[in-house]
């Protein structure tokens, strides 16, 4: 699955590398558990069961690196890629940095819908995480 994904991975040459990656990937696991247990009823054929659900989610991340123009020389195509590339690492930046920050408080805005890259990323950002 990971080689696939890798295969159809946008790349392109510019000036500082001929395989340049031109977008970021993720791959998601999301791994559900539960658990069953009988109650503690006298008559274990009438006892309800109790029913425990565990939900865990990875995300593997391989960001493309960030690009100067003028060492790029990238046009056309390629410099959208790139001032797309260079979007998606700064709103990431923004969000930590939103989330780092304790003098904003603790429900203060954090800006993950700047880009797709925050968005997906959100829940294992800032979730709920035990």
């Amino acid at each position: 699955l990971l080689e696939q994904g890798t295969q159809r991975r946008a790349t392109g040459a510019t000036e500082m590398n001929t395989h340049s990656s031109r977008s970021h990937a993720i791959f998601s696991l999301l791994i559900e558990q539960r658990n069953i247990r009988p109650s503690d009823a006298s008559d274990p054929s009438d006892a309800p069961v109790e029913e425990e659900y565990i939900t865990s989610k990875f995300h593997f991340v391989d960001l493309a690196g960030s690009e100067r123009v003028k060492k790029t020389k990238a046009e056309g195509e390629r410099l959208k890629e790139g001032i797309n590339i260079n979007g998606g690492l700064l709103a990431l930046g923004n969000v930590i940095s939103a989330l780092g920050d304790e003098t904003r408080g603790r429900h203060a805005h954090v800006p993950y819908r700047d880009s797709k890259l925050t968005r997906m990323l959100q829940d294992s950002l800032g979730g709920n995480s035990r």
